[in-house]
This record gives structure tokens, sequence and C-alpha cells, in this order.
């Protein structure tokens, strides 16, 4: 019998989709969008870029929400039971990051929170997720939140992300105070009269800023801020480089259902109190690994020579007894040569320690190293 004929998802675009065409980029499909991979002048071109001066990404495809309850510390609470983040505590305006747990204490997804700063709006939390994730998130949200909060999902909205030293100066032109922004705040604001709502954060390592905004509005802004000479349009080849340099973690590589934040070295999010109180998903993991540490960590690796170590290549010992994975790896535009993060069994994972890297059957030899691989840049002030 022959199998059934199944007709393949049609890739749904972002409201940037045809200025991407438009512009020469290459077309791939991510998270179930057909995404710019890269423009005319290259993924290394744009990382560099980026670095020196302004990048704008569109992360439209991001899903965002929000959770509207009667105050702050009731929709706080209710967000608490999902996530091991310190959700009370944050400050207006404050954001956070933090994950998704399932009941094994493995991440279902990363996300970021952010407190309304408007004082009329003392109970509604802002909640960006991944693209490939959305979906299961908001059923979760729907699943598990009480009836007491309402959850809105924010189809209606695109994001873009500018980042890059110079992009505090650009932004500031259109929205007032932008540069005076603390890492990890969030406003609602104007952009030359058109409501958005910017935070100072981003996954490039350098400063910069994600601008939510109607899809409706999203073309004239990019528009504009592209008209700037120190901004230019930025793919997904070139935002993955940035952040595997910068050594951030990345859904679907560093994590996943069977990870557990001590595990991907993310456990400074699970702030004291949360440490001590518990009430979320796989608390009991979370407690143990806090205790007697994980039996795997996410470490840096830095390979000798110029070939990189893509996802999935075998870390073993010298003796060649596999002792991890690579999760990702690749060329390091900044640091011009290969980097890679993996997991590792813990009781070979301090820095300083030499390892192979099973590399198309050859044991490339490569060492673990501290992360980032390039400073952050973050505006801390």
């Amino acid at each position: 019998m022959s199998e059934p004929e199944t007709t393949p998802i049609p890739l749904r675009h972002t409201p940037l989709h045809d200025r991407h065409v438009s512009l020469g980029a290459r077309m791939v499909g991510f998270a179930g969008y057909d995404m710019p991979v890269q423009y005319k002048e290259g993924i290394l071109a744009e990382h560099l870029w980026t670095r020196a001066h302004a990048g704008l990404f569109d992360v439209s495809h991001m899903g965002q929400c929000f959770l509207i309850g009667p105050d702050h510390e009731t929709v706080a609470r209710a967000l608490e039971a999902l996530v091991p983040a310190d959700i009370v505590n944050l400050l207006p305006g404050q954001q956070r990051y933090s994950q998704f747990l399932n009941a094994e204490g493995g991440v279902m997804d990363d996300i970021m929170v952010t407190r309304s700063a408007d004082p009329a709006e003392d109970g509604t939390l802002m909640v960006v997720v991944n693209a490939g994730c959305k979906d299961t998130d908001f059923a979760h949200l729907k699943a598990h939140l009480p009836n007491h909060i309402k959850l809105i999902i924010a189809e209606h909205r695109a994001l873009l992300a500018l980042q890059g030293p110079e992009a505090a100066s650009v932004l500031a032109k259109h929205c007032a105070g932008a540069d005076s922004m603390a890492f990890m705040t969030g406003v609602s604001t104007l952009f030359d009269a058109i409501p958005v709502h910017i935070s100072r954060s981003g996954y490039s390592g350098e400063d910069g800023f994600e601008i939510s905004v109607s899809a409706a509005k999203v073309v004239v802004i990019n528009e504009r801020l592209l008209a700037h000479p120190e901004v230019k349009p930025i793919g997904l080849g070139a935002r993955d480089s940035l952040r595997l340099e910068a050594g951030l973690c990345l859904y679907g590589h560093e994590l996943d259902p069977t990870t557990s934040p001590f595990e991907a070295q993310i456990q400074w999010s699970i702030q004291k109190r949360r440490r001590q109180e518990g009430g979320f998903p796989g608390f009991e993991r979370i407690s143990r690994e806090l205790t007697e540490g994980p039996h795997r960590k996410r470490v840096g690796l830095l390979p000798e020579g110029r070939a990189p170590a893509r996802e999935g290549t075998e870390i073993t010992t010298l003796d060649g007894v596999k002792i991890g994975t690579v999760t990702s790896g690749g060329f390091g535009p900044t640091l011009n040569g290969p980097c890679a993060m993996g997991n590792v069994e813990t009781a070979h994972s301090a820095i300083g320690n030499k390892v192979y890297l099973m590399v198309r059957g050859n044991a490339m030899p490569a060492t673990i190293v501290a992360m980032p691989f390039v400073p952050h840049r973050f505006h801390r002030a």
C-alpha cells in the first residue's frame, strides 16, 4: 500500500516579508516562517556590521502575549506557578529572563517577561516566547492560568531588534530618552508619534533594543530605521553567529525538555526566593541540582585550527571516551575562528580541560573555555 500524500504546510510571512525580498534577501524556512537568512553582503559582513554599528533584525515570528490581572502580585504569582524566576519582585518597567519548565525540571521554552511601567497597567505582564514554541506555550498558558488572569495573544503585533553600539543613538532620534534606558527595562512610548513598546535587550551580546509595534506600522518604522547610514538589515545567519559568540543559549540546541537550567548554566535566572520557596514545576530536580550539582554542564569549546564543529559532534576525552555532544558550533567572525558550545559530563567540565571533537571521523583537539567568547556589551549603567 502506498503512503498517503501529504500537503506541505505553507510558510507564514511576517509583515516585512516583501521588503526582505525586495532587498535581495535569501529566504529560508524557519519555525514555520519564510525568513531572511542573509542579504546581499553575506553573513560575515552583517555580523561585523552589527558589532561595529547597528543591525536591524525582523523577529516578528516570535510570540508576544500579555497577561492581565487585577494587580501585579496576583498576575505575577499566577505566572510564577509556571516559571522559576521571581516575578513578584519585578519593578515597574523591569524585564526578566526565565523559562517554562516541565514536571521533570526540563526547559519547555525560554521567555522574556516585562512588568508594565504604566501605573494604570499595574496588573499587566508582557511575555515574549520563541517562534517554534509559541503555539505550545500559549496553549500551556491557557491550560494553567487561573480564570481571573486574562491572556491576550498579540498576533497583531510585530517585533524588531535593533542591535549594536550605535543602536541607542539611532533609536533616541525617534524615541526620546531611549538612550538613557537601563539594560533589561521596557517602556511604552512613541516612535515618531507611533505607539510602541521598547525594551533595552536583545540576543546579540551587543547593546540594543527590541521594538514591539502594531503590524500595520512596522513597515514605516523599519524604513525610518534603515534610512540611517548606521543601520543595515541583518538576517538569521548573523543573528545566530552573534549569539554563539556571546555564549547565549538557543532553544532546541542548548535548551530542550530534558535539560535543566542548572545543566544549561542559566541557574542565575532563578532568584534566591524561588530557590528557597519553590512552587514551580520541576522544583524537586532544581533543588537537588542546587545541592548536588547537575550530572552534565553546558561549556564553551575552542577548537584548534579552522574547522568548525557543528551541532551533534561527539566530544571525547583524550582517551577517546565520549563525554558529551556539541549543541551549537560554527565560525566566529569576531573571533576569526571556530567556537562551539556543548554539554559534557560535569567531571570533565573544568575550564582548561583538553578534549577531542570528532569532526567527520577526525579527532580535532579543543579546549573547554569560559564564555562568552566575545565580551558582552550590554548597557548596564
